[in-house]
């Protein structure tokens, strides 16, 4: 087939992240009949002098039209199978009556604010639509999508985030709840797209843009409330000696969290090549170096690719960290409430931005149900009680700002990059017992659970292999459930005190006689010797099988 008569799928958005680019600083929703799910694929501008039409799939600003003069635009829109409406809204009652039109045509009603500028909306819509990702890959926000970043490092910071490029121009920020918390020069800066001149000549006044320019450390600058300026800090995105862009964080009705800076460095060092990537210099970068290092995590590629593609010394040392979430019975978070809107991103991008202030050449990638960090050309000399510091500040950092329940494992360290499967191949087998086992530790090395991880893959061993299971002891399971029996439960808690009659007995609520009776039964059931250490032994790694518990 010629390739030039194949026509790819159009990039497509989703309502919903849709609204993340905008922020609630420019639109706000007033009616949504089929949800937030609903694909963006063009935008179409619509004058009060042209016929109401609209394209399938299309968001559509409605620009001069307010109040009852919006109605026919909203009905065609509607009927041609636009995606969304946005049009300026003067007061809730107009609002109430443009939503309920909206509802019964069928399309999403978003409301514009007062003061926001059509061509500044126009051009969010569409640049976000030609970032996204082709076919089934646009289906979702980008993993390292500025708006999502400029989010998380907002929760980390606890302010509020702007993320512009080197000319000023706002290129992302993050959502705020209550407006009274942005300064003069956010609202401004957000609404206009840009800083506004005198503000921005106060910032070369002060020096700032000169720090910008010539160092990554962050700066401060103070409270200025004669301007309408709080106190903020600034750090550079910088590649090499070029200053891409800048990263801002103001402080909103509470002071700016503890480690703001270390989180803002962070931030910065993630940030470097999506701000590449937008000046299309390295268009595809960000997707190879994901690729590159997901090969090389498992195995299927060597370290040369990714080492040439970032510079790295493949002869240093690395490490691997890995993360997931869930709860378990020894390890939960009663307060926690991670609910949907919780994705894989937001924690990748948390991780991301707080390993990369502790080390500069770090990589965070998503490998689904888990999270991993490569940390290669780490110093010689550095150990394991390091890494386990930065894991355990990762885990503390999503419980705290996400409320999620984050468990971490670190990797052996190894000598070279080259060597990095070992290493992630040890942090998974230390998930695997932390969740397995019910490990009530937040992260692990290897040493520390030990017992656990070498008996959890016993299990595992034993759930694979049916045909070295004992069969008494899957006789005696059998026997349980069909007479809803709670013999095998008792043998379990017997072996399990370290056959203490007394301990066991208290434990299952039973008088000791009773569950002296209950494992004769099971002896007499079975034929097991409970004298015996080698089927005790295997008495208990059975009996903890989840099919046979």
């Amino acid at each position: 087939m010629d390739p030039a008569a194949v026509s790819l799928p159009a990039p497509s958005i989703g309502l919903r992240q849709l609204l993340m680019v905008l922020g609630d600083s420019l639109v706000e929703v007033q009616a949504a009949p089929a949800g937030l799910d609903v694909e963006i694929r063009g935008v179409s501008l619509l004058d009060p002098e042209d016929r109401p039409t609209a394209r399938p799939g299309d968001l559509v600003l409605v620009i001069g039209a307010r109040g009852r003069a919006a109605f026919p635009a909203l009905r065609a829109a509607g009927r041609d199978g636009a995606a969304a409406v946005v049009v300026k809204v003067d007061g809730p009652g107009q609002a109430a009556v443009l939503s309920e039109t909206a509802a019964d045509a069928g399309v999403a009603l978003l409301s514009l604010r007062s003061e926001a500028r059509w061509e500044q909306v126009n051009a969010l819509a569409r640049a976000a639509l030609d970032d996204a990702p082709q076919g089934d890959a646009g289906k979702g926000a980008e993993e390292g999508d500025l708006f999502s970043l400029a989010q998380t490092t907002a929760i980390l910071t606890n302010g509020i985030v702007s993320i512009e490029d080197a000319a000023n121009r706002v290129l992302a920020y993050s959502r705020t709840t209550d407006s009274d918390e942005a300064d003069d020069l956010r609202q401004r800066s957000i609404l206009g797209w840009q800083g506004p001149e005198g503000y921005l000549a106060k910032l070369r006044e002060w020096g700032v843009f000169q720090h910008l320019h010539s160092s990554d450390e962050v700066i401060a600058i103070d409270s200025h409330p004669e301007l309408g300026i709080r106190r903020r800090l600034a750090v550079a995105v910088r590649s090499g000696d070029r200053q891409l862009g800048s990263i801002w964080v103001q402080e909103g009705a509470t002071p700016l969290a503890e480690r703001s800076r270390e989180a803002l460095l962070g931030a910065a060092r993630v940030a470097v090549l999506h701000l590449v990537r937008r000046r299309r210099e390295l268009s595809d970068d960000v997707t190879l170096t994901r690729t590159l290092l997901a090969g090389l995590l498992d195995g299927s590629t060597g370290p040369q690719p990714l080492a040439t593609h970032l510079g790295f010394d493949t002869s240093r040392p690395a490490a691997v960290l890995g993360f997931s979430y869930g709860t378990t019975a020894a390890y939960e978070t009663p307060e926690v409430d991670a609910g949907p809107e919780l994705t894989h991103a937001e924690v990748t991008n948390l991780v991301s931005v707080h390993i990369a202030a502790r080390h500069r050449s770090a990589l965070a990638t998503q490998v689904d149900p888990r999270i991993y960090v490569l940390l290669p050309q780490l110093p010689r000399g550095i150990d394991t009680d390091t890494l386990r510091g930065w894991a355990q500040e990762i885990t503390d950092a999503t419980r705290r700002h996400l409320g999620l329940p984050l468990r971490g494992s670190v990797g052996c360290l190894v000598p070279t990059l080259g060597e990095v499967p070992e290493s992630r191949r040890e942090a998974d087998r230390i998930l695997d017992a932390m969740v397995s086992a019910d490990v009530s530790t937040a992260v692990a090395t290897l040493p520390d659970i030990q017992a656990e991880v070498l008996v959890s893959e016993m299990l595992t061993l034993l759930s694979s292999h049916p045909e070295i299971r004992d069969p008494r002891l899957t006789a005696l399971i059998a026997h349980d459930s069909r007479n809803q029996g709670r013999l095998a439960e008792t043998l379990l808690t017997y072996l399990n005190s370290l056959g203490d009659i007394r301990a066991a007995a208290a434990q299952l609520h039973v008088h000791p006689n009773t569950l002296r009776y209950r494992l004769r039964r099971a002896e007499e059931l079975t034929g097991l010797d409970l004298s015996r250490p080698d089927q005790r032994l295997l008495a208990m790694l059975q009996l903890r099988l989840p099919s046979t518990s």
